[in-house]
């Protein structure tokens, strides 16, 4: 365990390094979540070539794989043809001289760090013995799969209504986005909930509530919810739409409105 633990840190710490030298080739600092994904398939295929190979590991292995394989072509789409992401852009700006390094410790470094624990049930189950896929674990490969779908359709609802010129800074109201501000984020929690509870039955399984529990909070209080919102702030159809639906769990409006008076 510690020393796969070992090899992945020091693979993690080889790639935020490799992604900071490539930023500072093409100036632009959101190559950082950009590529930042892509550290999943570096372990992905390193934990591939260990000779375990059991079948909830494989589950878990295969789930990542399709859940990496989607996002990096959405991201890839949203980006290709944009200019550098407006938070980095903001910071290369007050931060002057000490932007670099900054980013090297703060940004690359420490994504390193969350990328480590978030990958925590994948490297638990690579590191244990066989345990048989059960069958309570057909709720939670059910769970992610009804929410993989979800939030690809929200993705995909998200991409067409922006590409249309016409709405530009309108609010997408519709479909999942009527129910939820943020389903797509929804979907990405729920998720990660379902790996950890397949890779609970390993032993010390239950130490890898770390990773639901970190993306978790990340998105609903760090570096997704809270910046889309920001990004908002200004939008008087955009504070109109907070009225009428939930932030994150997607809730039909007269449930929303009750819950929020008490």
């Amino acid at each position: 365990m510690f020393n796969l633990l070992q090899d992945s840190g020091f693979i993690i710490f080889l790639y935020a390094t490799l992604r900071f030298l490539i930023s500072l080739k093409v100036k632009r600092n959101d190559i950082a979540d950009i590529a930042w994904w892509c550290g999943y398939i570096l372990l992905w295929a390193y934990y591939m070539m260990l000779p375990s190979f059991w079948p909830r590991e494989t589950l878990i292995y295969a789930l990542i794989l399709i859940w990496w394989t989607r996002l990096s072509y959405t991201i890839y789409q949203k980006v290709k043809n944009r200019s550098e992401d407006f938070r980095y852009a903001n910071r290369r700006k007050q931060r002057g001289k000490v932007f670099y390094i900054r980013s090297y410790l703060q940004v690359y470094l420490l994504q390193g760090i969350f990328l480590l624990i978030i990958i925590s049930p994948m490297l638990l189950v690579t590191s244990s013995n066989n345990i048989p896929i059960q069958r309570t674990d057909i709720i939670w490969i059910c769970l992610w799969v009804i929410w993989f779908y979800r939030e690809s359709v929200g993705d995909k609802q998200l991409a067409n209504f922006k590409q249309d010129k016409n709405n530009s800074w309108k609010i997408l109201n519709t479909w999942l986005w009527k129910y939820s501000r943020h389903p797509n984020y929804f979907g990405e929690v729920v998720m990660r909930w379902a790996i950890w509870f397949l890779a609970l039955p390993v032993s010390s399984g239950v130490f890898a509530l770390v990773s639901p529990i970190t993306i978790t909070l990340l998105i609903v209080f760090v570096s997704g919810i809270p910046m889309l919102e920001k990004k908002y702030e200004w939008n008087k159809d955009y504070e109109r739409y907070k009225k009428d639906t939930s932030i994150f769990i997607p809730l039909p409006t007269k449930i929303r409105k009750k819950i929020s008076s008490k």
